[in-house]
């Protein structure tokens, strides 16, 4: 993002780095029942596991687990920060209905003293180095956002090395960061040495018919594989950064990072609050979650069928209702799929899809938004079929044809060759 940010370093202390780093669990058909039999159908969890996840569940005022995170306090002179970040649950604390509430207020009940004298508001910031690490997956919060000039929220990532090299040497991933004074849109961006600050690599992402983020939940989300991160929002693609980004720079994202949530007042980017911006301002966090393979576009392999071709997404196009297809074997991002503990099968950061939700014979099935439907789900049993259970019917090379570019459907589960799968075979 072109924006005069400087280091968002940790404020008081640094942790040692951990050495957690998980490999990405694959899935693979093995002898089982017939597929055709829906009850002793095993869900298609096992190349997404969930590494990390907190639902915020938990008393109103409570405060967040600190098994999981731990709370920084202090100010942040790097970037003119106008916050003190508290302690406990004074500005993050449970609402008792699901959600983690981060505050911001213009208030100073303790006399605080920022870089700039008397604060003049109060946040909170929160990570978990030193409890959670990863490297690569699929991390995603869902969250609704503050509005107002001068609000910063961001979900984001810091190396664990960070002790050890410092930033951005340790580098740093920004999975959603918004500033007050652009309602619609959120940045992903990569900082690491040579393009840090202003000069970190990214792009935005803007909702359509002028909507604003804090006007509902979305889900914000990367998908990390070596050598690659993709970004998204609610399912929808919007950047994919690679070592050919960095302009000849180190790639410094093949190691374990751990995660930090913010609400920042002020700053270089953001800009100071002014009379119209509303007081008190929350991040509102539904859920974060870490998973190993559900990674759509990262680190999914392929699905092979009939003469030993591939599920492909037609085109690699990622518009709604592209078809999915039959094709020669290529190893592109078209033809890397994850199936997911939520049942979902996943490429290009959307979700493998029954046209219409519908459950006739010759269905076609296509690229469509993640949206948690019926239609959406799959099953993969260990005869390797792949079933989709509202229509408890099998996905199916149209015409038992091999040809490049033939649409697969749902059809009643049969145990022919056009209805074998192999995932990530």
């Amino acid at each position: 993002m072109d924006s005069p940010r400087l280091s968002r370093r940790l404020l008081r202390s640094v942790l040692p780095a951990l050495a957690l780093a998980l490999a990405t669990a694959g899935l693979a058909g093995t002898g089982g029942p017939a597929a055709a039999d829906a009850a002793p159908m095993a869900q298609a969890a096992a190349s997404a596991t969930t590494t990390f996840s907190d639902e915020f569940d938990g008393p109103a005022g409570a405060a967040v687990d600190s098994g999981k995170w731990q709370i920084e306090t202090g100010d942040n002179v790097n970037n003119h920060e106008r916050q003190y970040y508290t302690s406990g649950n004074k500005n993050a604390a449970l609402d008792g209905q699901g959600h983690l509430v981060i505050t911001a207020r213009k208030e100073n009940p303790a006399n605080y003293q920022c870089w700039y004298g008397t604060c003049q508001y109060t946040s909170a910031r929160l990570n978990t180095s030193g409890k959670f690490s990863q490297a690569y997956g699929h991390v995603e919060a869902r969250m609704k956002i503050p509005r107002g000039q001068g609000m910063w929220p961001a979900f984001w990532m810091l190396g664990t090395d960070l002790g050890q090299v410092g930033w951005p040497n340790s580098g740093e991933i920004d999975v959603m960061e918004n500033v007050g004074f652009e309602p619609s849109t959120v940045h992903g961006t990569l900082h690491g040495p040579g393009y840090s600050g202003s000069g970190g690599i990214g792009a935005g992402y803007t909702l359509p018919g002028g909507q604003a983020f804090a006007d509902a939940f979305h889900t914000f989300a990367v998908d990390w594989a070596p050598d690659s991160i993709t970004w998204s929002v609610d399912g929808n693609v919007y950047q994919r950064r690679t070592p050919a980004d960095t302009g000849g720079n180190p790639w410094v994202f093949n190691k374990p990072f751990f995660l930090i949530l913010n609400l920042a007042v002020g700053g270089y980017w953001p800009g100071d609050p002014d009379g119209g911006t509303p007081f008190p301002g929350q991040l509102v966090v539904d859920h974060v979650r870490v998973t190993t393979g559900d990674s759509p576009g990262g680190t999914g392999g392929r699905i092979t069928g009939l003469a030993g071709k591939c599920v492909d997404v037609a085109g690699a196009a990622t518009a709604n209702g592209t078809p999915v297809q039959l094709y020669d074997c290529n190893g592109t991002a078209a033809q890397r799929w994850t199936v997911g503990a939520d049942g979902t099968i996943r490429a290009l950061g959307k979700c493998l899809d029954v046209a219409s939700g519908g459950t006739a014979d010759g269905t076609r099935v296509q690229l469509w938004d993640c949206n948690g439907t019926a239609a959406q789900k799959w099953a993969v049993s260990g005869a390797r079929d792949i079933v989709n259970p509202q229509a408890n019917k099998c996905l199916d090379v149209t015409g038992n044809n091999s040809a490049n570019g033939t649409p697969l459907q749902i059809w009643t589960c049969a145990g022919t060759a056009n209805q074998k799968w192999t995932v990530n075979g």
